[in-house]
């Protein structure tokens, strides 16, 4: 019929509202969204939208390849639908009308509960049901998001977030360690519309007996995925592995088990168990197929999270074994400290130096080796172990030793970049004066006691490793009585939603409020005040104090 709208939102005044931005997150919500929700804004601003309410018609996760409220956000057009449905906090579905908008922080969402409300609640989707193209598309999504994280931990909040309650009531993953035992690593449960995890029921766990034909044995030593039950558990039990199973199909109510190994490349890693306990479907032999498909897919993304976590370990360990312990300088305070990158982070190539030559020369060097993983702290320790050697060869200024550095750098086998600032300390007419020369580091800041500062960016030159043998040069200051000169690396002072700029006047304002601190709280507390929140780069600090 003209002029017939294929769509007609209810009145706005009893829509929920709520906004997201660019990256799906909730950023508002008003009232009646609320309302319509049993949710509060506290539970929801800050989560993604998808994750936390768009559900399939029985419950289950919606794969965001087939979310029509999340097209919208992709494209940047206006859309509207009906018929789709949006969790409760209570659990229950609620099947909406809605219109997704463009607005200038994201995206405006508009909905409305239609007229055939399901308030009760449904279990998720049976497996059983499951169509192949479903069942597709969980296994994609289950690719997609576990290879998105090289964090262990992460990797298994995601896994048991696909699984959870889609397949099961309860997942429960048992891990090998690197000394052969192993650990339940997660438990959790789907309860009152909500994943809970149960740290009371994750532990060190039984060795795995070599012999053993019990489902969980089998499968951590990677035979076969099995369907289980509280009557596989029942009379005498042959290991202190298999009593220990029986116990958590006790404690978590499990009346159908799936148990599938998960294997890496070239070893088993654990074990992962999915359990119902509150829906009457058993698991079936189709539904063990896909959990160990889906265990497998696990495995691989778990066994990348393992090695790099090793490499990452190999690398930090050596590198905190090349900082050097600081030398005692007479009438001269020194402190020194580094922070590894954190977890989701490659170590970088960061370092500190300091030593005493024979004339009594305080030597200090900051730098920092482009790149970061295995590679740039090997760079770096061939870098720092040069330049302390051209150091104590001949007593030069810092230009000509750096310079000397910057032509073994570029002959180096492996391509090396770094930067670093190579600074020496002199006591001349009484007092103490700074020498140095910069190749591309973050410039020196020196902080007197009474609070003024002043970044040292004389002599500022080109990074080592660029093959362009530029002219370098000196700087030379005095260091007034109970002044702190501070060199830092980047990661102090760089951020990926600020400006180095932002970064640095940070610095010299905390620097200054910390003037008069003891140096050995000064570093800590600098680290603490100064440090970006989405730092992703390890960082190196050194100060030194002369006397009043």
């Amino acid at each position: 019929m003209e002029g017939e709208r294929p769509f007609r939102l209810p009145d706005l005044s009893d829509a929920g509202t709520y906004v997201v931005d660019d990256r799906g997150l909730i950023v508002e919500i008003n009232p009646r969204a609320e309302e319509l929700l049993r949710r509060t804004a506290d539970e929801l601003l800050g989560r993604d939208a998808h994750d936390a309410m768009h559900r399939g018609e029985r419950g289950e996760p919606l794969p965001r390849s087939r979310c029509a409220m999340r097209r919208p956000l992709l494209t940047g057009s206006t859309a509207y639908g009906e018929r789709d449905w949006l969790e409760r906090g209570d659990g229950s579905l609620m099947q909406v009308s809605w219109l997704v908008t463009p607005c200038r922080t994201g995206a405006l969402v508009l909905f409305h509960e239609t007229a055939n409300p399901k308030d009760e609640w449904r279990p998720p989707l049976a497996l059983t049901s499951m169509s192949e193209l479903d069942r597709l598309a969980l296994l994609a999504e289950t690719t997609a998001t576990l290879i998105s994280s090289l964090d262990s931990d992460e990797t298994l909040r995601h896994l048991v977030r696909l699984v959870v309650p889609l397949l099961a009531d309860w997942a429960v993953v048992d891990l090998l360690t690197e000394e052969g035992g192993v650990s339940r690593a997660i438990v959790v449960h789907y309860e009152n519309g909500a994943l809970t995890q149960r740290p009371d029921l994750e532990r060190p766990m039984p060795p795995v007996p070599s012999e053993s034909a019990m489902p969980l044995a089998r499968a951590l030593r990677g035979v076969t995925a099995t369907l289980v039950g509280p009557e596989n558990y029942e009379g005498v039990l042959e290991s202190d592995l298999a009593v220990a199973q029986r116990d958590m199909l006790v404690a978590t109510g499990i009346r159908s088990a799936c148990i599938a190994p998960i294997r890496g490349v070239r070893e088993v890693i654990g074990a992962m168990t999915l359990g119902r306990a509150d829906r009457p479907q058993p698991f079936t032999t189709g539904d063990l197929l896909l959990v160990e498909d889906i265990a497998r897919r696990a495995g691989l993304a778990l066994d990348n999270a393992r090695l790099y976590e090793r490499q990452r370990r190999v690398a930090e360990t050596m590198q905190r074994h090349l900082l050097p312990r600081l030398p005692t300088l007479p009438g001269l305070e020194m402190g020194a400290c580094y922070v590894p990158a954190p977890d989701a982070s490659q170590v970088g190539g960061d370092w500190y130096d300091a030593f005493v030559l024979p004339s009594g020369t305080a030597g200090l060097v900051i730098g920092d080796v482009v790149g970061h993983d295995l590679d740039a702290a090997s760079g770096m320790a061939q870098v720092c172990n040069m330049l302390r050697a051209y150091v104590g060869e001949v007593e030069a200024p810092p230009s000509v030793i750096v310079d000397r550095l910057d032509q073994a750098v570029s002959r180096m086998t492996e391509t090396t970049m770094a930067t670093v600032i190579l600074a020496l300390v002199e006591h001349a007419d009484g007092g103490w004066r700074l020498r140095w020369t910069n190749a591309g580091h973050p410039p020196p800041l020196l902080v007197e006691r009474d609070g003024r500062t002043r970044f040292l960016d004389d002599a500022s030159g080109l990074l080592l490793g660029t093959g362009l043998c530029p002219l370098r040069e000196d700087a030379v200051t005095e260091l007034p009585p109970r002044s702190t000169v501070l060199l830092y690396t980047d990661g102090l002072v760089e951020s990926p939603s600020h400006c180095i700029d932002e970064g640095l006047d940070r610095l010299r304002r905390h620097a200054a409020a910390l003037s008069r601190h003891p140096l050995s709280a000064f570093c800590d507390r600098l680290l603490t005040r100064v440090r970006p929140s989405d730092n992703d780069d390890d960082v190196a600090l050194l100060t030194l104090r002369v006397p009043g």
